[in-house]
């Protein structure tokens, strides 16, 4: 897939785990991984919002695209 997931970095670069974004969020860890891998097939806006909003950054930082990797 063209899109990648960054939001690893950005949780490394905030200190914070996996585990304690999603319970900030509201969603389970088990969706917070699938979305982290590049598994998931879509995010929704109130999700992608939430988690800018965690770890004070832009969906940029987290969504980048990679013409490359298709």
């Amino acid at each position: 897939m063209a899109i990648q997931i960054n939001l690893d970095k950005i949780l490394e670069e905030r200190g914070m785990k996996s585990n304690e974004l999603a319970d900030i969020i509201g969603i389970t860890t088990a969706n917070l991984s699938i979305l982290k891998t590049g598994k998931a097939k879509a995010i929704r806006f109130s999700t992608l919002e939430a988690i800018c909003k965690a770890l004070d950054c832009q969906p940029g930082d987290i969504l980048s695209h990679n013409p490359e990797s298709e």
